[in-house]
């Protein structure tokens, strides 16, 4: 009844448990087989019995043999989804991992442990909570993961920061996610956070010179946070497939400073910048003024002209305009 082949094992660059694709034959013969035994069994007893010599007794005994096996058979069959997997266990022996989808049938004394391939994410600063079950054994609330929330770490210049990532994983080694930790979900979501308060120790928050910052370089700062969420994970059969930081903050005692201190920046550089483009439009007035001979200035009074349009061009506020009856000299 069985058509069972020997599991092929892959390859794995590091010592652990290696990953064996388990084939397995069609159920669907095995169940039709099983059915027939199972309904042909009692009617071949009672044919024994109505014979009432001794081939009647082996009739009886062939038929109890058919049900059990029959029955037994049944243990075997498995579904298996489409991004789902089986890892089958006999006697504590791993024997290999079942990914192709379909109706299968397996020895019956497997133990099916499953496992899930497809895509999942969670935000770092989440906890995992457990299903709770009530008095009679029912799942009365499934077990889920709460809502992420920020944690508070030092950046590379000792600020405190309040900082998030978001993690998109999936298993790729049903083998080492069984058996090389306890709990692979878990240890997924422990070494993210811990990858994450890492790279937040190694670099500044902002930064004004180019240098790699948190909040300046997000595409860089996504990679680094990538390759060493998946260093952490290489044990555990998972596969990082993004990482992204999805809140960063500076922490509220001292939100309030920083945001004064940035602003500050700003205006500094605002007022550079406009003071830089002032200087620029002088000198193209006093540039023209003198090709052009419109007028012959002296140095007194062409100190005086840089200083008036210089406090017109960079005052924040609409300049007033004065009536000079006299001149420069006597007023």
């Amino acid at each position: 009844m069985s058509s069972l082949a020997k599991p092929t094992p892959t390859s794995k660059p590091h010592d652990s448990i290696q990953e064996k694709q388990y084939r397995t034959g069609s159920g669907w013969p095995v169940l039709v087989i099983a059915l027939l035994m199972l309904v042909g069994s009692p009617l071949l007893a009672v044919y024994g019995i109505t014979l009432r010599s001794p081939a009647g007794g082996l009739f009886v005994l062939f038929a109890a043999i058919a049900g059990i096996t029959a029955f037994i058979t049944l243990f075997g069959f498995m579904a298996v989804q489409p991004n789902d997997a089986r890892v089958l266990l006999l006697f504590g022996n791993y024997e290999g991992t079942v990914t192709e989808s379909g109706f299968h049938w397996v020895n019956p004394f497997f133990s099916k442990k499953k496992i899930s391939l497809r895509v999942r994410n969670f935000e770092t600063g989440s906890t995992n909570v457990g299903e709770k079950k009530n008095e009679a054994g029912v799942i009365v609330q499934a077990k889920s993961r709460t809502h992420g929330r920020p944690s508070k770490v030092n950046d590379r210049d000792g600020n405190p920061i309040e900082i998030s990532a978001v993690v998109v994983w999936k298993v790729v080694n049903t083998a080492e996610a069984m058996f090389e930790v306890d709990d692979y979900e878990d240890f997924v979501g422990v070494q993210s956070e811990s990858a994450l308060r890492v790279l937040a120790s190694r670099h500044p928050y902002d930064s004004e010179d180019h240098e790699v910052s948190l909040r300046g370089s997000t595409e860089e700062i996504s990679d680094q946070l990538k390759d060493d969420i998946q260093e952490r994970l290489e044990t555990a059969g998972v596969e990082v497939i993004e990482a992204r930081i999805s809140h960063l903050a500076y922490a509220p005692e001292i939100a309030a400073a920083m945001l004064q201190r940035q602003q500050a920046s700003a205006v500094v550089a605002a007022r550079a910048k406009i003071v830089e483009g002032a200087v620029g439009m002088v000198q193209q007035a006093l540039e023209h003024l003198s090709r052009d001979k419109i007028v012959e200035l002296d140095d007194e009074r062409r100190a005086a002209m840089v200083s008036n349009l210089l406090v017109v061009l960079c005052s924040d506020r609409h300049a007033q305009p004065v009536v000079n009856t006299g001149t420069l000299y006597n007023g």
